[in-house]
């Protein structure tokens, strides 16, 4: 018979003690580290978990003077005038894809980038590279903007070279075919050297004795890039992705924000700029919240989904 049934202290009831007091004992161990934490648990509280009460404002006709708790009821009201309205099926298509084409041209290139600095044998080369690519990222979309538009505008750069070539001068801002290939190409030159740091610390993580073992095989440059690192950082990848196909829905407001103008609303106006538009200017904060939360519901089935498909692919998943 079991010690613990002698004393009449069922057995999973002593392991769930025993449990509970190692926890604590590990608690009073690190109780310095957990102080430290604390304020960033205060922080992620205040800022993620109790904004949450402010979405049921997507459910009322709020009202500032009111405040959430007073403003009355209306139940889907907010939803049906969203789905209702036929601007709404033009934003979706544009922030779809637009990030769809972010995510086609842009997803690859820290990756390549990475895999090539990661060639490099020079340091110091190698060091001034990443200095000059990673210093656009910590540009705001405002200064970046105003360059991107010191390049394109009819007076700018680009067209000072096509006038040379005694070609006609084209306003790259306000001609809507030009504008989403704009946005993936400023988007690239801003971010893929930032991006290309996750991926130089996951070639840093690849076991050195399994590129001796493919030289030893006779593996050339290109076949150890192919069957040794693109294999021993695919599970970054995969996490990477997984972030980025929940964000379908965020096709990037600070850049489509300020390189936008009317002329082109048609290809470039997307959800976010929608609920700014009705949330901030007009002062309709129960549809621009119902959007943010119809965001936030194809965001989270984006990730579960995603998750589910590298998990039956034996993918490193999210959990």
């Amino acid at each position: 018979m079991h010690k613990n049934a002698v004393s009449g202290i069922p057995p999973t009831a002593a392991v769930r003690r025993t449990a509970g007091g190692i926890t604590w004992k590990r608690i009073k161990r690190c109780k310095w580290l957990y102080v430290l934490l604390f304020p960033t648990i205060i922080y992620f509280v205040m800022f993620s978990i109790v904004p949450y009460y402010g979405l049921s404002i997507a459910f009322k006709d709020f009202s500032p003077f009111r405040g959430i708790a007073d403003s009355p009821w209306v139940g889907m009201k907010h939803f049906s005038r969203l789905f209702s309205n036929e601007d709404f099926y033009r934003l979706l298509k544009n922030t779809v894809l637009i990030h769809l084409y972010k995510l086609f041209f842009g997803f690859p290139i820290p990756i390549i980038f990475a895999l090539l600095l990661n060639e490099v044998r020079k340091i110091w080369f190698k060091r001034a590279v990443q200095t000059v690519t990673y210093f656009p990222h910590f540009l705001s979309w405002v200064v970046y903007g105003g360059i991107v538009a010191t390049f394109l505008t009819p007076t700018g750069v680009i067209n000072g070279v096509l006038k040379a070539m005694e070609l006609d001068p084209v306003n790259f801002l306000t001609d809507s075919r030009f504008f989403r290939p704009i946005l993936v190409v400023t988007g690239i030159m801003k971010d893929f050297g930032w991006g290309a740091i996750i991926y130089l610390a996951a070639l840093a993580g690849v076991n050195p004795e399994l590129y001796d073992s493919a030289k030893v095989d006779g593996a050339t440059r290109f076949k150890q890039l192919i069957y040794v690192t693109l294999p021993g950082i695919m599970p970054t990848i995969s996490l990477m992705l997984i972030i980025n196909i929940s964000n379908i829905l965020d096709a990037g407001f600070e850049q489509v924000f300020v390189l936008m103008n009317p002329t082109v609303y048609s290809v470039g106006d997307i959800i976010d700029t929608y609920v700014y538009r009705m949330g901030l200017e007009r002062g309709q904060f129960s549809l621009a919240t119902a959007v943010g939360l119809f965001k936030g519901i194809i965001g989270f089935i984006l990730v579960m989904s995603a998750n589910g498909l590298l998990r039956r692919l034996d993918q490193r998943s999210i959990w």
